[in-house]
């Protein structure tokens, strides 16, 4: 099942590389059922607070008509930013699966290990889940952004 719901939340992804977006992902999953997905839209919204895992929240909130998320699990692409963090620990979700990590602003394992700190919610992470496809498409975004710009010049 962790699987298909990556695989759901890179179909994430792949909506906002359309959109010339940072393609990132993320679906909320409750009782083996997809409740709310989302993906970046911090370009087309100019929002820096347009995240695939935000976007999502709202959504599933909207749908359960509550701000907890007690018994859902959320599976995002990449590893979530600080921002996202807070909003997946203030949003109770139980348990987050993530594609791919993220040395440069990830706040789960990367540049934050969210194991040291103490908070109000603890949020099981499991890391890893379709780790070459989530990695790719990232890096064939940047690559062809790379090149678009080249050609600009």
């Amino acid at each position: 099942m962790k699987e298909f719901f990556m695989k759901e939340a890179l179909k994430e992804a792949k909506k906002a590389y359309k959109k010339e977006e940072i393609p990132v992902g993320a679906v909320i999953v409750k009782d083996n059922k997809i409740i709310a997905r989302g993906h970046n839209l911090k370009e087309s919204k100019n929002s820096s607070i347009s995240h695939a895992e935000i976007l999502a929240i709202q959504k599933a909130n909207k749908k359960l008509n509550a701000w907890r998320l007690e018994d859902c699990e959320m599976y995002i692409t990449l590893e979530p930013c600080m921002m996202c963090m807070g909003a997946i620990v203030n949003s109770r979700i139980k348990k987050i699966y993530i594609g791919t990590l993220d040395p440069k602003t990830g706040s789960c394992k990367s540049v934050i290990n969210m194991e040291n700190y103490k908070f109000n919610h603890i949020v099981e992470v499991e890391t890893g889940i379709l780790k070459e496809e989530c990695e790719y498409i990232l890096k064939d975004f940047f690559k062809n952004l790379r090149a678009k710009k080249r050609r600009k010049k």
